[in-house]
This record gives C-alpha cells, sequence and structure tokens, in this order.
C-alpha cells in the first residue's frame, strides 16, 4: 500500500473515529547488527563535516522520508559500528545532521518549514548526500517535492537521485522485508485506465558487484517476523480492533513471515516499475497491482522533476506485504499499518544495505 511519513496511510480508522491509536509491539526485539563491509572487502563509508546552510556538492542523493527508514539509513551510511537499538527507529535526530530551510517558497504551507536534513559521506571518493526529506506528495503536496528535486540536482550537481525505504508490496512472491530496485516510477491516476498512467524511466543501471559477492548474504540481517511474532501481532491486533481475526485472515499466503535470508532484486535499467499513488491505494491477493514491483508515494514524482537533468534508481522494501482481497478495506489499512510499525525498522536496514552496496 502506499505510504505516508506523517500518518502512514492516511487517517486509521481509530484517528476518524477518535479511539486511541493501535500501537503494537515486538517483544525483545533485537537490536540492529553492526555492519561488517569488510566481508565483501569494502571499506564503511567515509563521514564528511557537513556545513550548515547550503546544500554541498555531490555526486550522488540518496533520500528517505520516515523516522524507521532515516535510522536505517544512519546506521548504514554513518554508524555501522556500534549495534542500533529498536527504539532509535522513533529517533528524530541523529549527530552531524543539517537543517535544509532555504530557498523555500515565499509563502509556505502551515506547519512546514524545511525540505529536510542532510549528512554527507563519502563513498569509494565520491560525495554522496543524505537527505532526510520532511517534503511529500502527501504534504505539502507535489508540487513542493518536485521542487525539493530540482533545486538538490541544482545546487548539488548531483548526476544520481536514489530514493530508499519502506513501501507496500505487489508481488503475491514478496515476503516482508524483500527489496527490489527499479529506475522506473508509474504515476496512478484513478480517473485513467492503468494503460494511461504516465510512466517515467532512466536507462541507469546498479553495479552489481557487491551484491552478487557471497558475503553479502552476511551482510543482511533476518527480519524477525517469525510465526509466533506473527501470531502475537494478530493477538494484539484483535484485541485492539475487538476483531476475531485468525493469521489466515490477516496474512493468506503468509507473506508476513519473513524469508530466513532476505531477498533482493536488482531491476534497474528495464522496464519494471514502482506505482506511486497520492492516496491510500493497496495490492491484495487477487494480484490487482502485481505488474508493478512496489507501492508507495513518491518516487514517480521523483522522477518527474528529475527528467533528463539527473538520473535516478528508487530502492524499496516490502515493510508489509500485499493485504488479502477478502479483507475489510479498513482491515487492510491498519493491518498493513500494524506490520509496518514493527518491522518497518529491520526492513529498511536491508534496503539502505542495497542502496549502499550499488552505490560502491
Amino acid at each position: 500500500m502506499a505510504h505516508n511519513p506523517k500518518l502512514r496511510f492516511g487517517l486509521s480508522l481509530e484517528e476518524a473515529t477518535g479511539a486511541s491509536r493501535f500501537n503494537p509491539s515486538l517483544g525483545n526485539a533485537p537490536a540492529l547488527p553492526i555492519v561488517n563491509f569488510a566481508v565483501v572487502g569494502a571499506t564503511a563509508p567515509k563521514l564528511v563535516d557537513t556545513a550548515a546552510g547550503q546544500l554541498p556538492k555531490a555526486a550522488a542523493i540518496v533520500i528517505c522520508w520516515t523516522d524507521a527508514e532515516w535510522a536505517a539509513l544512519q546506521h548504514v551510511f554513518c554508524g555501522g559500528s556500534t549495534v542500533l537499538a529498536y527504539s532509535a527507529r522513533t529517533h528524530g535526530t541523529w549527530p552531524g545532521w543539517q537543517t535544509w530551510a532555504s530557498d523555500l517558497p515565499k509563502e509556505p504551507p502551515t506547519g512546514w518549514d524545511h525540505w529536510g536534513l542532510y549528512r554527507l559521506v563519502e563513498i569509494q571518493g565520491r560525495p554522496v548526500l543524505l537527505l532526510k526529506s520532511n517534503t511529500h506528495l502527501d504534504y505539502p503536496g507535489a508540487a513542493y517535492l518536485e521542487q525539493m528535486i530540482e533545486l538538490v540536482i541544482a545546487k548539488t550537481g548531483c548526476t544520481l537521485v536514489m530514493s530508499t525505504g519502506t513501501a507496500g508490496g505487489a508481488k503475491t512472491t514478496d515476503h516482508v522485508g524483500t527489496v527490489r530496485a527499479v529506475s522506473a516510477g508509474t504515476l496512478y491516476q484513478p480517473a485513467n485506465p492503468p494503460k494511461q498512467w504516465p510512466v517515467y524511466a532512466s536507462k541507469w543501471t546498479a553495479d552489481d558487484t557487491l551484491l552478487s559477492k557471497p558475503g553479502f548474504k552476511q551482510m543482511l540481517n533476518p527480519v524477525p517476523a517469525t510465526t509466533a511474532a506473527i501470531e502475537t501481532l494478530v493477538g494484539q491486533y484483535n484485541q485492539h480492533f475487538g476483531s476475531t481475526y485468525r493469521r489466515s485472515d490477516l496474512d493468506p499466503l503468509s507473506l508476513n513471515i519473513a524469508d530466513a535470508v532476505p531477498a533482493w532484486f536488482d531491476q534497474t535499467g528495464g522496464t519494471a516499475s514502482l506505482l506511486t499513488t497520492p492516496t491510500f491505494v493497496v495490492a491484495t491477493t487477487s494480484g490487482n497491482l502485481a505488474d508493478y514491483t512496489a507501492v508507495e508515494m513518491d518516487d514517480a514524482l521523483i522522477a518527474k522533476a528529475c527528467g533528463t537533468k539527473a538520473s535516478f534508481a528508487f530502492v524499496r522494501n516490502v515493510s508489509d506485504p500485499v493485504q488479502g482481497a477478502d479483507l475489510p478495506t479498513s482491515a487492510q489499512k491498519n493491518w498493513g499499518s500494524a506490520v509496518y510499525d514493527v518491522f518497518g525498522f529491520y526492513t529498511s536496514f536491508n534496503g539502505a544495505l542495497v542502496a549502499w552496496a550499488m552505490l560502491s
């Protein structure tokens, strides 16, 4: 389903009715591990002092949105020498990051006062700018998101814009934690048939040298979405919503049970495309969106803004797989949100690792 970093999936059922928010929990949640770059013969990105004010020059930009995505990105690119506690998934600040609040529109929307936060690192001698975006298709809106991307390209001189983060699954084979990288985005337009939805594509193709090394699988962290963990989550869900769902109802294909080794697919440079939606849209077990690799809420607009000025690529992790087609819309939304809330921190770590490897 499409992801909103502020409200995740728009208003949930309990938010719409004024009920208390569902806060699922994972008992004994493991920390993210130390990142062992040496197993693929690589070294950690080099941290570069990042000045406040204007964006620095960079060869590539890596963008994320939510706090869980940001924590994972920070861990892989900036702080992988120690473990990272599960509680870090809600951190709102990280050392060394600067606020990008210059070049704002003259009359910005209420409550929106900066484009995002940024930090510079160096990978293989190339400057790479990390950006935790505060600018989203949902808010403050598509025009601002496109303007931000245009500014990023103009000010940094980058030749590649890469997004990484959580997404709803689109394929009925992708378990939670699956990572899919593409260089094309399709913009959902409900008033038009799918064949008329605009597609924006880049010819950029990732170098899979590190990804193909046997040691890369050792770097990946198994998502702790075990059968027992999902059963516990179902129990918490039923208790909160007063429902009586079984796991087979909420997870009919067991896609919320993680693979022992997270799967990743590099489909950059080809025709594979993700789907960008402005509202709540969900892929289901009916295969309604199986032609796409994931469902999210920004990337096709990034591609549109890049145009011919820069290449682009999208590395998305499945933080909540496809939903049961027979479930009510409210259950699809609330169950998907619950799975993301509990496991998005872990799925984002593996997505960030794939993004790093593609840039190394």
